[in-house]
């Protein structure tokens, strides 16, 4: 009997990880290319955006855990990390501390880090924050479906999008990313 178990437990993981959105991203060729790479001694231009690239809705204001406005009109010119994650999401609790640590490495270059939590009280995410030592502005998305919809669809959390200095809703991480995905993406942009 508990052999059932725990063959039935094991196709169940199967197919959860199965179902999982890793690897949905993309690096597609869009219009303005920002790096290069040499490629059997030729030089290939790398697309900084994905192909489905399109115009961030910069029409937003939130408030964040600290009762404060963040305006997103005001991060145009900006390199933006945005996060959607909650406290309760696994793979979200080894992503943030990389944000942390990008968004002290180039506080001075141009990125801006923003969290959206998609369904917990400032009061939670405060404590999270403070857990978690973060040093960027984690937003309350509860109640917020429109800037959910406006930037997704969101299939789950963790998801992370980057919007160029141009406003262009550049690449999307569905699922957890590889600190080193971040990274390219954060240098491909700056």
């Amino acid at each position: 009997m508990t052999f059932r178990w725990m063959m039935a437990g094991a196709a169940a993981l199967a197919l959860a990880l199965l179902t999982l959105p890793i690897g949905l991203t993309s690096s597609s060729v869009h219009a303005h290319p920002h790096s290069s790479a040499v490629i059997a001694g030729e030089t290939v231009l790398e697309a900084a955006c994905d192909a489905e690239a399109r115009p961030a809705d910069f029409d937003f204001t939130l408030e964040d855990m600290n009762g404060d406005d963040v305006a997103f009109e005001a991060l145009h010119g900006k390199v933006v990390l945005l996060n959607f994650w909650a406290t309760w999401c696994g793979p979200c609790k080894i992503e943030i501390p990389w944000f942390v640590e990008f968004a002290e490495q180039h506080k001075d270059d141009g990125l801006v880090v923003l969290g959206l939590s998609i369904d917990d009280t400032a009061d939670k995410i405060q404590a999270f924050a403070d857990e978690y030592n973060v040093n960027y502005p984690m937003l309350v998305g509860l109640d917020r479906e429109d800037f959910q919809e406006a930037y997704g669809p969101i299939w789950g959390i963790p998801m992370t999008f980057f919007i160029d200095r141009e406003g262009t809703l550049c690449r999307t991480h569905a699922g957890i990313a590889t600190r080193e995905e971040f990274e390219k993406d954060i240098a491909d942009l700056l």
